[in-house]
């Protein structure tokens, strides 16, 4: 794994500190502050490379006579009926065997470690069956350790066998073990809702109390399959009784100290999220606060190993829509009425072949309270919602949605007032998208109220997430911005310079126009951000705000390609 650091530009190093100091003067002081931060981003990848360990212990190996045709395990008890007349396999090389422990690398990628065990000191044929019609040979004398590394080609399980050859003591070891790949890929599904409490879908009419745990059955439910490995949901918290966040997390698991939705007494606010789904297919969404809450869950797709599923290409942020200035709609939208958008072929888009499209969806200047819904042209307007503002107010949510036959997807305000509508592209999914998702156990990368260094307004957070390993091309965060001081918007992207280059002075770049999420003074707003890489590793995080806010980086999970 490597190792990661979290920096914060220089800028914001010199103001609170009182002097200018130099690029690396810059840099040592903040890394010093958030090493835990780099150990913990390592300490989640390294779990979740832990959950695909699969072992195959040395006593399951078949030992087989070449002279004859009786199989032995390595107890000596007969593996399976041979032909009449078979003479006994143990006569030779009796401790012949292999113990297979393999390991998931990366997404698509495995290390096995064969350890070889051999009474006889002639050599040993190595034939690696790797399940996916590749076959690796080596040859061994005396008991060893040998390490093989494979990458395959899909994504699912596959049964790797190990077969040793003793040819001057006519005997055959086999062993196999049943391996399944870290990362999964992406079905886009019909907008559904899961989970209401206000109205008993999902099993509950009930709020959630405090301190409670609402229960969302995933895999099995409306045509998710159980083997499911995440999910797609946009929660929507519904007039909290008072201030507090909610968690989302597989079941089974323990609850992580991260946040998903931040909240305020009386407010409703959604969120994307991005959430592992447990061994019994539910997610669980834990109530952090002294109040009761209405919790709905939305689905818009899952993650799970099949062949048909999509991977996903991240981009550098660019709008497609801003009925402010007329781009994609003219004028604002009215209540009760969706516009269509053209995707497919769309900038850095294909033409063909996309199933789903990953978004930043704000609306802004709403003449009265309502919600907007983004769904796949060619089907009717879903019973659920992306963006739920009131009057007034902006505010943005991060979407993924199925693109319809034609290439396009429609937004329909929901409210009875009209309502300005901007929408960015962040990336896409496509069966001929390499990447793939890594849930990791949910980790806080970067808090600036444990130091006490504020993002600047006009002013940026770069953290280099994926330094050294350009096989990541994106992160899945949860940003949020809390103790803003004035209003303003957040703008998530990639640096065009190195972690090297930004700590020996780097210029500052220019952002996007895009934004992430949105704020007024003293608000607590979250957002899901499926942060692009870039081609440096870097990732930006722009306060385009001119008054100073805090930041708070949650991770959980990333997509590779290799």
């Amino acid at each position: 794994m490597q190792r990661h650091r979290v920096m914060i530009s220089a800028a914001v190093v010199a103001a609170a500190i009182g002097f200018v100091p130099t690029a690396a003067q810059a840099a040592d002081q903040p890394a010093q502050r958030q090493g835990s931060a780099a150990a913990a981003m390592d300490s989640a990848k390294a779990a979740a490379a832990k959950a695909a360990v699969f072992h195959s212990p040395a006593e399951r190996t078949i030992r087989r006579s070449t002279s004859a045709s009786t199989s032995t395990s390595t107890s000596g008890k007969a593996a399976a009926p041979q032909a009449a007349g078979a003479t006994d396999a143990a006569k030779g090389n009796a401790g012949l065997a292999v113990d297979l422990r393999a390991s998931a690398t990366s997404a698509h990628g495995f290390s096995l470690a064969s350890q070889i065990t051999t009474t006889a000191g002639a050599p040993v044929k190595v034939d690696i069956d790797w399940g996916d019609g590749r076959t690796d040979t080596e040859h061994v004398t005396g008991s060893k350790l040998l390490t093989s590394k494979h990458t395959f080609t899909e994504l699912g399980k596959h049964q790797v066998k190990v077969t040793l050859t003793d040819q001057d003591n006519k005997v055959t070891a086999t062993n196999s073990v049943e391996v399944q790949s870290l990362g999964s890929k992406f079905t886009p599904h019909a907008p559904t809702r899961l989970l209401d409490t206000r109205s008993g879908v999902g099993g509950s009419n009930r709020p959630v109390g405090p301190y409670g745990v609402a229960r969302v059955k995933v895999g099995g439910n409306s045509g998710i399959p159980a083997d499911a490995t995440a999910v797609a949901l946009n929660l929507t918290v519904v007039s909290p009784r008072s201030g507090g966040h909610i968690t989302a997390y597989p079941s089974g698991t323990e609850q992580p100290t991260t946040s998903n939705v931040n909240f305020v007494a009386g407010q409703t606010v959604p969120n994307m999220t991005i959430v592992p789904v447990g061994a019994d297919g539910y997610v669980e969404l834990a109530n952090r606060s002294y109040g009761d809450v209405d919790l709905v869950a939305d689905v818009t797709g899952y993650f799970s190993r099949s062949a048909s599923a999509g991977g996903y290409t991240s981009l550098d942020p660019f709008r497609i829509a801003d009925s402010r200035t007329g781009q994609g709609t003219w004028g604002q939208v009215a209540g009760q009425s969706t516009f269509s958008l053209q995707v497919a072929g769309n900038g850095a888009i294909p033409a063909s072949g996309v199933t789903a499209v990953a978004l930043n969806v704000t609306a802004t200047a709403p003449r009265g309270a309502g919600h907007l819904t983004v769904f796949p042209t060619g089907q009717e307007a879903p019973n659920t919602s992306n963006v739920n503002f009131k009057a007034g107010q902006t505010i943005a949510n991060s979407v993924i949605v199925p693109v319809g036959p034609d290439g396009r997807i429609n937004v329909r305000n929901g409210a009875w007032d009209p309502a300005d509508v901007i929408v960015d592209v962040v990336g896409y999914y496509s069966p001929g998208s390499k990447a793939s998702y890594i849930p990791t156990t949910p980790t806080r990368l970067h808090d600036s109220r444990e130091y006490e260094f504020p993002v600047q307004g006009q002013d940026f957070r770069w953290l280099p997430l994926a330094d050294g390993d350009p096989t990541i091309t994106a992160y899945v965060l949860n940003t949020t911005v809390t103790d803003p001081q004035g209003s303003g918007h957040l703008t998530v992207a990639p640096d065009p310079y190195t972690w090297a280059q930004r700590e020996n002075g780097a210029p500052k770049p220019t952002p996007p126009n895009s934004s992430n999420l949105n704020w007024t003074k003293g608000e607590t707003v979250p957002n899901l951000v499926q942060a692009s890489t870039g081609t440096t590793g870097v990732i930006d995080f722009w306060n385009r705000g001119w008054d100073p806010t805090h930041l708070v980086v949650d991770m959980f999970g990333f997509y590779d390609k290799s």
